[in-house]
Formats: structure tokens, C-alpha cells, sequence
């Protein structure tokens, strides 16, 4: 059986180091290792507008957003095939066809759409699209036979969601469905990146991320406001590392050999942690460091964007043609779950 991955985010904003700690990067490192056959980037603008009907301008604004994020972080459109979601109308009809093996009440238990529901106050006013995108998730993710999907540990439940489609349908019809693992990132750190605030989500929604494109002077305002440790309020009193933002995202950028060069009293992270713990430490001295090793990851990536920026037209042309070869594959599928269904009459 081929190794197929399917990921993909929704256009709403430009990415953060959120979305690159806990996925970006991995896309990138997979598709360099060689060991899948294909590679689908998906921009999710379907999606993006279950909670976005009455400013599609928001979603379009972004699709150019997205892309110049995931080429500057290294997606290569000679690898992976990066597509729009709307571009697939394939997807909607495999959508439309799941939406009959899932139940209500099974939709209203998945976790991920209960918090998300939560997050953004519907309360009983949920867009009916917006309650079904677990629905629309399988959809994308079996019309191009993905076996892994990589993802954060909050969206697991969509996962085992989409896997359960899978077994129902095969077991209703016919073996078509490949059900897909989950790859959650290897630095556990990264599943989650908390938000310059301290809470337990970075969302652009709440107004607490660092953005890939930041400029370096917005990058170190916004590390020099993040939140800490609240009792650390004098150099000598020691420290908490639990809850504090500023160590959370050491733990997820950096790397000792960066020490020889801005911070050479220490030989790596434990020693500065140990350090802050028993007191001795200001908190600015060490968001000072965290944007040095911020902007050590993030320069590469923004340089690379600069020079993508100079073409959008070409930057669109390379999704057109990605969505273009999406759809064929989309469709062959479609065409065996038709089959199966035994719905394809005039074959």
C-alpha cells in the first residue's frame, strides 16, 4: 500500500510559529525523508468559510497568505502537491454521501467540535457546515487515500472520526476507504504552543501569536510583553517554569549549540532553567535570548518569503495547477466509492 499524506490548514490569517512548531515543520522534514509517494497540502477555504459566510473576502484575502507561508517554510511544489480545497469539488459530493453514516448525537460528542463550538460562542446557532466538518475532514482526507495525517493532539478526535467513516462505509459497501493514522509531532512541546498570553492556545482569533511574517521588531515586542511567571517579580526570587511562556517555547525552538553565541555563560537549556529555578535570573535576559533563537529559525523562512512576495501571480499559478492534479485524483476515488455504492448508473 502507497504512504499518502493529506494535511492541510484553513485560510483565515497568515500562519504562525504556532502552526509551524506544530506542524510546518514536520510537513517539511516528511516530505525531504523520502518515505511517502505523495504529499497533498490543502488550503481549506471550504472550511474556512462554515464560520466565515459573510466575509468570503477574509478567506480569499488569505489563500495567497497561506502559500507564501508554506513555500517560505520549504513545501515544494515539485514534492507536494499544494491545492484549494473549493478546487475539489469532489470532495463536497464524498462529503455529502459520509454525512449518511454519522448520527447527530456522534457529531456532538466529538471533543474538537464541542471546544471549537465553545471558542467561538455559537451556542445553539451552529452553522450546520461548521457542525459537519468532521464529515467534510474524512472527505479530504480519504479522496486521496492518506494513510498519516499529521497533526496536533487536539485534533485526534477528527481523526478517530474520519477512521470510523472509513469502517463504516467498507463494511456498508464495499473495501475502498483507507483508513489514516494520525503522526502527532515528535517534540510534545510542539503539539500545542501556548499564546504570547499564556493561554493554552495560540489562535489568531484571540490576538496572541507570533506570525511567520512578523517583522523582527514586532517579533521582539510581542516576546518581550509574554507572560511568565507572575511570583518572579525580582531578579533573585526564583522561578517557575510551569505555565511560563518564555521557557515553553525554549523547549520548542531551541537548540544548545545556540548558546556559544548568545548566551555563553551556559552550555545548554537545563543549566538556564536551573538557573531561573533557584533564582538569580530576570526574565528579560531570557526573552531577549528566545528572540535570538527565534529569529535564527525565522530568518531563513521570512528571507524566502520576501522573495516569493515578488510574484503572486506565480505563487497562484502553482496552486491553480496543484488543484488541477488534486481533482484528478479526487476523482478517481469518487468514481470507486460510486461504484461501491452502486450509484454509478450509466457506467
Amino acid at each position: 500500500m502507497k504512504k499518502i499524506i493529506l494535511t492541510g490548514d484553513r485560510p483565515t490569517g497568515r500562519l504562525h510559529v504556532g502552526h509551524y512548531a506544530g506542524s510546518l515543520k514536520r510537513r517539511v522534514e516528511l516530505q525531504e525523508s523520502g518515505e511517502y509517494d505523495a504529499i497533498y497540502i490543502m488550503i481549506a477555504d471550504a472550511q474556512a468559510l462554515t464560520d466565515n459566510a459573510d466575509n468570503p473576502e477574509k478567506v480569499r484575502s488569505n489563500i495567497s497568505e497561506v502559500a507564501l507561508d508554506y513555500m517560505s517554510c520549504g513545501l515544494d511544489p515539485e514534492k507536494s502537491t499544494l491545492f484549494v480545497q473549493s478546487y475539489v469539488p469532489e470532495l463536497t459530493e464524498l462529503t455529502f454521501y459520509y454525512s449518511n453514516l454519522v448520527t447527530v448525537s456522534r457529531l456532538k460528542r466529538n471533543p474538537t467540535v464541542k471546544s471549537e463550538i465553545q471558542l467561538r460562542g455559537f451556542n445553539t446557532s451552529i452553522p450546520v457546515g461548521f457542525f459537519t466538518y468532521p464529515i467534510s475532514q474524512a472527505a479530504d482526507i480519504t479522496a486521496f487515500k492518506a494513510t498519516t495525517v499529521p497533526v496536533g493532539d487536539d485534533q485526534l478526535p477528527m481523526i478517530e472520526q474520519a477512521r470510523e467513516i472509513v469502517r463504516s462505509f467498507n463494511s456498508t459497501y464495499d473495501e475502498v476507504l483507507i483508513e489514516p493514522d494520525a503522526l502527532l509531532p515528535e517534540n510534545t512541546v510542539c503539539m500545542r504552543l501556548p499564546g504570547t498570553d499564556g493561554k493554552a492556545k495560540m489562535s489568531k482569533s484571540l490576538g496572541n501569536c507570533i506570525y511567520l511574517s512578523d517583522d523582527p521588531k514586532e517579533i521582539k515586542k510581542k516576546i518581550m510583553s509574554m507572560f511568565t511567571d507572575p511570583d518572579h517579580i525580582r531578579i533573585e526570587d526564583p522561578g517557575k517554569l510551569e505555565g511560563n511562556t518564555v521557557f515553553t517555547y525554549l523547549d520548542a525552538f531551541c537548540k544548545d549549540e545556540l548558546f556559544a553565541e548568545y548566551l555563553p555563560e551556559y552550555n545548554c537549556l537545563q543549566e538556564l532553567k536551573d538557573h531561573y529555578t533557584r533564582g538569580g535570573l530576570g526574565d528579560v535576559k531570557v526573552k531577549k535570548f528566545l528572540y535570538s533563537v527565534l529569529m535564527e529559525e525565522l530568518s531563513p523562512i521570512q528571507a524566502r518569503r520576501k522573495e516569493l512576495e515578488k510574484d503572486i501571480p506565480a505563487v497562484m499559478e502553482i496552486l491553480h495547477q496543484g488543484s488541477i492534479q488534486a481533482q484528478k485524483v479526487a476523482a478517481q476515488t469518487l468514481d470507486e466509492v460510486k461504484h461501491a455504492m452502486k450509484i454509478d448508473y450509466f457506467k
